[in-house]
């Protein structure tokens, strides 16, 4: 069984890699292989477990163990019989252990969702409001190289702000009415994946394999920015170089039918949605700090405070713009699939780390590499093949959190603390790898969906280019914390 685990997990990576030839979307797919692991999982736990690859339940063990060299000789034997034979009946209670290990994955998993969906709908709602149409109108030029790089820059900065993905969206939105030919648009709508992956890998809010390391402890704000902004803006910036080159002469606008530029929203609405929005994604960085709470309490009470103006704002508009326009109705738009899409992988991602696969993998690689920067980078390149969450929810799972004791005893343990290199570079990789391909990342997909971006195009005329940008990236990184120690 633990290989069919294995085998169930290949398959379903496969069918969301899938998603599109097999028109199976891949939040089913994802559901359906988190939950046949646990049940697998659940239904052999016995015979899994006696192979001595969870951590968790060998820890289980080494607590009895414990238990028995302490009490052993202070009383009587009878007493100790009895006291081991209680302790033995709920160390090997394997049904109780795999419900309280599933337990336990659930309540990192629901910070996760609860983030990603706080954000998702106060972004759809500054959208609704128009609150974009701010900066997109500020626009103005038809210069092909002088417009990718405003568009990639903006990007940039703003996936750092918002999420890869949501910018993406917001971009590719721009690109229909800034440029008309299909295949420019397919070229800039790329570059804009790209760029949108390289500005949320340094920001703890901008990328979701970013939000997972910074939620799960492993890097913190200001050092996540400080050691990875430079990196990322290589990797955007040495592809654009190289484009602007080649790239020459201006883009064709569109004719926009009529309508399309009706302002349903007043300025002052767009201002308000626009600054409250951006600056509840800011807060919550802040609220984590002053308050050590966890990040999602404080992106819900920044979506609370958007909730509450909106229907301050909207309560004396007709019903129907109240519906389109306040968060109970703007929560019928926000993609539901994709939260059930990361719920899913990531309960696949649990049921192989409890069950001791991710261990298995940890040792093969330490033995084989044991090179933080060679491991990242195969990672990276993997994420281009498979989506990144689960890549980092594996590294995550397969590399605890280091400390003092532990780093005196072995010296490379050190990359393993908190802030430590592995993890940065982890950030970095897993973040900007996913660009090489378009199904590699969030915001590749999406790009893909929206101006259904030909996977073989695609290929031909932008992966060289993030492989490059990717590897520029890596170097600077390795270079930086040689210099910097």
């Amino acid at each position: 069984m633990f290989i069919l685990m294995l085998v169930i997990f290949i398959l379903g990576y496969t069918m969301i890699a899938l998603e599109h030839p097999l028109n199976l979307d891949k939040a089913a797919s994802a559901l359906l292989t988190g939950t046949i692991l646990w049940g697998l999982y659940a239904l052999n736990a016995t015979g899994i477990l006696e192979l001595g690859n969870s951590p968790a339940w060998e820890a289980v063990k080494a607590v009895g163990h414990d238990i028995y060299q302490y009490i052993q000789p202070v009383v009587d034997e009878f007493e100790f019989k009895i006291l081991w034979e209680k302790q033995a009946e709920l160390s090997h209670d394997v049904t109780h252990f795999v419900q309280h290990d599933l337990n336990h994955h659930l309540v990192e998993i629901a910070q996760i969702l609860f983030f990603l969906a706080g954000a998702m709908t106060i972004v759809e709602t500054v959208d609704q409001h128009q609150g974009f149409k701010i900066i997109t109108d500020k626009i103005k030029t038809t210069s092909k190289v002088k417009l990718l790089w405003i568009l990639s820059v903006l990007t940039f900065f703003m996936s750092a702000t918002l999420d890869n993905l949501t910018t993406t969206i917001v971009l590719v939105a721009l690109l229909r009415k800034l440029i008309d030919d299909q295949k420019t648009r397919w070229f800039f709508a790329s570059m804009v994946v790209l760029a949108a992956n390289a500005g949320g890998a340094w920001s703890p809010i901008g990328d979701v394999t970013t939000i997972m390391l910074w939620i799960g402890g492993q890097v913190t704000t200001v050092n996540i920015i400080a050691q990875l902004f430079l990196p990322s803006l290589v990797t955007m910036v040495v592809p654009l170089i190289i484009v602007s080159f080649t790239m020459k002469g201006e883009v064709q606008r569109p004719v926009l039918a009529n309508g399309e530029n009706h302002e349903f929203t007043s300025p002052f609405e767009r201002r308000l949605l626009l600054i409250m929005g951006v600056g509840a994604l800011l807060f919550v960085p802040v609220f984590k700090t002053v308050t050590h709470m966890p990040p999602f309490v404080g992106m819900l009470f920044g979506l609370g405070v958007i909730w509450a103006t909106t229907e301050i704002l909207h309560r004396k508009k007709p019903l129907e713009d109240k519906r389109k326009l306040t968060v109970i109705g703007i929560l019928r738009k926000v993609d539901m699939a994709t939260i059930f899409f990361f719920l899913g992988i990531l309960l696949a991602v649990a049921a192989l780390q409890s069950a001791g696969h991710l261990d298995v993998l940890s040792k093969y690689l330490d033995e084989k590499l044991h090179n933080i920067y060679a491991i990242n980078l195969i990672i990276g390149a993997l994420s281009a093949i498979v989506d990144n969450v689960p890549l980092v929810a594996g590294a995550m799972g397969m590399y605890p959190i280091a400390d003092a004791e532990h780093v005196a005893m072995d010296p490379y343990l050190a990359n393993f603390v908190v802030d430590g290199h592995f993890w940065e570079f982890l950030a970095y990789c897993a973040g900007t790898g996913g660009s090489m391909l378009i199904i590699g990342s969030a915001a590749g997909v999406a790009a893909m969906g929206l101006e259904k971006i030909d996977f073989i195009w695609y290929m031909k005329k932008i992966s060289i280019l993030a492989i490059i940008g990717y590897l520029a990236g890596a170097g600077v990184y390795i270079l930086q914390s040689y210099l910097l120690g």
